[in-house]
């Protein structure tokens, strides 16, 4: 995996009073002395899944550039920050990606350490998903796995190769090998970008999803209640953020920028409800495109949403 150190950059404040700590102050490579309950940061430096989607690539970029916008946020008390670097693409191989960052993943997770992963596609997805199962095999753990995904898109497509649009497809296909529950929320869900053939394969699941017409804020009290429930019949969650169910004025840098979306404050409101359930194993944040950002607006968002799964 490889770390770049130089995105870790930011203001000094010495000379003012009380504590001026900032992140980059307190991020330290991963080494053998992470302790319980350390959040970690590891990179999916690949956009190979939004390639053979026939998206705009450019995502693999965006570990770098969330972390040069997290440099700069102040610690607020969090004593320590490690990164475990990047899980690259080379060659465009995008299952051996997936397989690395599964991984990866298990590994964080066996050491008790509370991973987010920035993407990269929303393929990571797969691989993300991968490792929680196989720590959780590692465990003899048969608990309740429940995926709650905020995006504008299903990605329930059953073509393969592998790509962007079929990580929950693939998900779902490993738990009826399984004879597990396919448990699977998808939050922000849009009308024009999925098609009938979509809508009528998450029927086929059992998907509970919401449109993005039913996610803004004045709808936000009742759905916060609807994910309580589904958590409490969960023993363990995988949270994922796609920055494509976000208004394409608040997220221009994604693949597909969204006409309508959902508002970063329910976004951030129902992220805290998972939080309080003290199920959340591991998160990640998928399809920043820095390549079609606007004066790093995204990146800042991007950077706002993985603060908040780090120090929540």
């Amino acid at each position: 995996m490889a770390i770049d150190v130089s995105m870790w950059q930011g203001r000094l404040d010495a000379g003012e009073r009380g504590d001026t700590t900032r992140l980059f102050q307190v991020v330290r490579l991963l080494d053998a002395d992470v302790r319980p309950g350390a959040p970690v940061l590891l990179g999916f430096a690949c956009d190979e899944g939004v390639r053979r989607n026939q998206g705009r690539v450019g995502a693999a970029l965006a570990p770098r550039e969330v972390r040069r916008a997290l440099a700069n946020v102040p610690a607020h008390g969090l004593p320590v920050l490690f990164d475990a670097g990047d899980i690259g693409c080379p060659d465009d191989r995008l299952e051996d990606a997936q397989h690395a960052l599964g991984a990866a993943v298990q590994r964080l997770l066996a050491r008790q350490a509370r991973p987010v992963v920035i993407g990269g596609g929303h393929e990571m997805a797969y691989g993300t998903y991968s490792g929680l199962r196989a720590w959780l095999d590692a465990r003899g753990d048969v608990g309740r796995l429940l995926i709650v995904n905020f995006d504008a898109h299903f990605d329930l497509r059953a073509t393969r190769p592998a790509n962007s649009g079929t990580p929950f497809d693939q998900i779902a296909m490993d738990c009826r090998a399984r004879g597990v529950p396919f448990a699977y929320s998808c939050l922000g869900v849009s009308r024009l970008s999925n098609t009938p053939a979509l809508f009528a394969r998450a029927a086929e699941l059992d998907v509970h999803y919401v449109q993005d017409f039913e996610l803004q804020e004045r709808h936000l009290e009742r759905r916060a209640a609807e994910l309580d429930r589904q958590l409490a019949d969960a023993d363990h969650v995988y949270l994922t953020i796609d920055m494509d169910v976000l208004p394409a004025g608040v997220a221009p840098g994604v693949s597909a920028p969204a006409a309508y979306g959902v508002p970063l404050a329910v976004i951030e409101e129902l992220v805290k409800c998972v939080q309080r359930s003290g199920k959340l194993r591991v998160a990640d944040i998928a399809e920043y495109n820095p390549t079609f950002d606007i004066d790093r607006h995204t990146a800042r968002v991007a950077a706002r949403l993985a603060y908040q799964l780090i120090c929540g």
